[in-house]
């Protein structure tokens, strides 16, 4: 089911236009498995390192003025991992939410779980239900965690329900079907940042991302901090958006506007 827009708070500009910040970015946290390991410890301290990261970095990027963070916390194909794992990424939802929920609630972060909720179980669904209930008010940053989603189920499933909703193939084109993806409530990331050393984009938000700037660092994910958040916002400021146009000669060719 697509969010409900009335929930969604409505921003107020918070930020000087020039300061370049992008509206919105998108985050795969990637390398929690391997700080864990070069610690020799099991993977699942490193998934809990990597809560404390996501924590600090929604409250960096509220700080910096984005209005939109949506993070990839657990794919479609993570379900392959080591059922241990699994297990502990579950618990680890629960965890997070009674140890956070308050804070980010406080300091007026909405959370939106985007993905395919029936495989997950009713603990589960129901510590979203809680995590979303009790933020929808918030309006200073809007936190999307991207759980049990892959790009291509969004596409799918948006399709599915154009169809449901009786659209024609004439009438369907790239705006309407936006209508119906998982995350039509906000605007294209501006910034797609992955960390841990990998450089692909791994079926997040293939929509989505098509004209985002991509950043890759090898910093893991449990190390993630300001320093790279501002790091990645420098990069993204030196890009030249274009989106498939052409500027007059002699501007700038810097990343003039968002």
């Amino acid at each position: 089911m697509r969010p409900d827009p009335s929930r969604l708070p409505i921003f107020s500009a918070t930020v000087d236009s020039d300061s370049q910040v992008p509206r919105h970015v998108a985050i795969v946290m990637d390398g929690n498995g391997r700080w864990a390991k070069n610690r020799y410890l099991p993977r699942v301290f490193g998934h809990k390192q990597g809560v404390d990261a996501l924590v600090r970095t929604v409250a960096t990027c509220a700080d910096r003025g984005v209005e939109y963070l949506t993070v990839f916390a657990f794919s479609s194909e993570n379900w392959k991992r080591p059922e241990e794992e699994v297990s502990g990424l579950m618990g680890l939802v629960l965890v997070a939410v009674s140890k956070y929920l308050a804070k980010l609630a406080g300091e007026g972060v909405c959370i939106r779980i985007v993905g395919d909720r029936t495989a997950v179980s009713d603990k589960v669904r129901q510590a979203w239900h809680q995590a979303e209930s009790a933020t929808a008010h918030n309006r200073r940053i809007i936190l999307s965690v991207a759980f049990n989603y892959g790009g291509r189920w969004d596409v799918v499933q948006a399709c599915r329900q154009a169809i449901t909703a009786g659209l024609s193939p004439e009438e369907l084109d790239e705006q309407r079907l936006s209508q119906f993806m998982a995350m039509s409530y906000a605007p294209d990331p501006d910034l797609f940042i992955r960390t841990g050393g990998e450089m692909r984009i791994s079926n997040f938000l293939l929509w989505q991302v098509a004209y985002a700037e991509l950043f890759f660092t090898d910093c893991l994910w449990p190390d993630f901090g300001a320093e790279e958040i501002d790091a990645a916002f420098a990069a993204y400021r030196r890009r030249d958006r274009r989106f498939g146009g052409v500027k007059p000669e002699g501007q700038f060719a810097g990343n003039l506007a968002r």
